[in-house]
């Protein structure tokens, strides 16, 4: 038996009928084109063939004294955990969106391993889907996607011969924290600071009186956890999902950066900031004040070689929803994010974990007591994971999205998650059904601020430069445009154009 770390055991004791904290992941499969009609049966079939499983699939929890256990499962039955499926006509996306919510919403029975794996056929357009969930406390959003890319191959002839997740395995790292800071990893990173001496915890003490002197002065760009202004997203959730998925083009979103000099996650979070504000504006629930959305995001040192694939540490930025231009929104997401990075580029991970507890508790204390009603820690989560850069596959199937499924809790009844890739950022997202109505119409919306973006990058573009004509054996005159002469070789080539 292995006992379970702090955090993960932490998810286990906070779940509850209404919040189940397991996360998952969709994966849109195109079958080759020479595929049998029943290609996915004859999938379905393949993979039950591998009855070997690793940790933690083959592990269930243990109980002993209070505390829990990982133990392995010598009864483990792959009927329980490995499930195919068809979609009822017209097995259009929106019966197969219907379904993953029904599925995502139930709990994962704890008499087994925390997971089970889905294979969906019957798609009106030939695709096939496969939905993988497993517990918070098996593992986590990065470690599952690396798990995958274990599974799949760039070579469609060597994808077949893959082991399937649960003969693969996950391993969460030494270091993984999760993406919002908990009282338990704060108190444990303060711990171990402390026992690195003075030293270590200065730069931290630092930084957070500087955060504290910036909010007293009004900083624009500083977000501080337990100032967001509570909306519709920050209410007690039911045991209800809505999951809503959609692709955009990644090339798209890197000339919008290239455009404002900003980043592509600036660009995403702009997005999601509009998408929000269209979203709460449809119904009459914008606040007036900003809305601040919590963002965890990789803390690994370039010129550091580290083991863990999961170094994340946590900030808050301003989503800017209080401005209607989204250009402005843009530039001002990319202060508050590049303000962000200069007080994380002083921390090592560990002293960021450290200052994020320290920062995070004076609204931590507010939303525990209740002392300010209309204040909350912060009002979304968009977390943004890395994806595979080249075209993959999944036993002989093109792998056509994959789409992140997350977890929702209490005062945070809308979760957004998406994969970049080379060409695409895959968008999932999860919320409440009853807290949050209609949660699919911020697909629509995300596309409308994607547009808009390209709108302004195109009127923001300097105005073309004034053309200049040269006199054989005379100095370089320039003449306005509307009187200029332009010879008629020139002329022929313009209209060729």
């Amino acid at each position: 038996m292995k006992k379970l770390a702090l955090i993960d055991d932490a998810f286990l004791r906070l779940e509850n009928r209404r919040q189940p904290l397991h996360i998952g992941v969709l994966m849109m499969l195109k079958p080759p084109t020479d595929a049998a009609p029943d290609f996915a049966y004859q999938l379905a079939d393949r993979l039950r063939q591998h009855t070997e499983t690793a940790p933690p699939f083959n592990q269930k929890l243990v109980s002993k004294r209070g505390l829990h256990y990982w133990e392995q499962d010598n009864h483990f039955d792959l009927n329980h955990h490995f499930v195919h499926l068809a979609l009822p006509k017209p097995g259009r996306i929106r019966e197969l969106l219907a379904m993953v919510s029904r599925v995502h919403s139930g709990h994962l029975d704890r008499s087994y391993p925390l997971w089970r794996m889905y294979l969906i056929e019957g798609l009106e357009d030939g695709r096939i889907a496969m939905y993988l969930k497993m517990h918070h406390a098996m593992a986590d959003g990065i470690a599952g996607i690396t798990m995958l890319g274990k599974c799949m191959s760039n070579d469609q002839e060597a994808s077949k011969e893959m082991l399937p997740p649960w003969a693969i395995g996950a391993r969460k790292s030494r270091r993984a924290q999760p993406p919002v800071p908990t009282p338990a990893s704060g108190f444990t990173a303060i711990r171990a600071l402390t026992r690195e001496g003075y030293k270590a915890i200065t730069p931290v003490l630092k930084e957070v009186g500087g955060t504290f002197k910036d909010f007293r002065s009004g900083n624009e760009n500083l977000a501080l956890a337990g100032q967001a202004p509570k909306c519709i997203f920050n209410q007690k959730v039911s045991a209800s999902r809505r999951f809503a998925a959609q692709s955009y083009s990644m090339p798209r979103i890197r000339a919008i950066a290239r455009a404002f000099d900003a980043t592509s996650n600036d660009v995403i979070l702009a997005m999601c900031g509009g998408a929000l504000r269209r979203y709460l504006i449809d119904r009459g629930e914008l606040p007036k004040e900003s809305l601040t959305a919590g963002v965890p995001v990789s803390v690994r040192r370039k010129n550091k070689q580290s083991k863990s694939n999961n170094e994340i540490a946590f900030t808050l930025t301003k989503l800017a929803t209080h401005l209607e231009n989204p250009a402005a929104r843009l530039r001002a997401i990319k202060k508050c994010m590049d303000y962000n990075k200069e007080r994380m580029s002083k921390l090592s991970p560990g002293q960021l974990l450290a200052y994020a507890a320290m920062v995070m508790a004076p609204g931590a204390t507010n939303a525990l007591f209740g002392r300010n009603p209309d204040r909350t820690l912060g009002n979304v989560i968009i977390s943004h994971v890395p994806g595979p850069r080249e075209t993959m596959y999944w036993q002989g199937a093109r792998l056509d999205g994959l789409y992140p499924v997350s977890l929702i809790i209490d005062s945070g009844a809308l979760n957004i998650t998406l994969v970049s890739g080379r060409d695409t950022v895959d968008f999932g997202l999860i919320a409440c059904r009853k807290t949050v109505p209609s949660v699919q119409n911020l697909l629509r919306h995300l596309e409308d601020e994607l547009t808009a973006l390209e709108r302004c990058m195109e009127e923001s573009r300097p105005a073309p430069l004034r053309q200049k004509t040269k006199t054989a054996g005379k100095r370089q005159k320039t003449t306005p445009a509307p009187k200029q002469k332009v010879s008629k070789a020139v002329k022929e080539k313009a209209s060729a154009a």
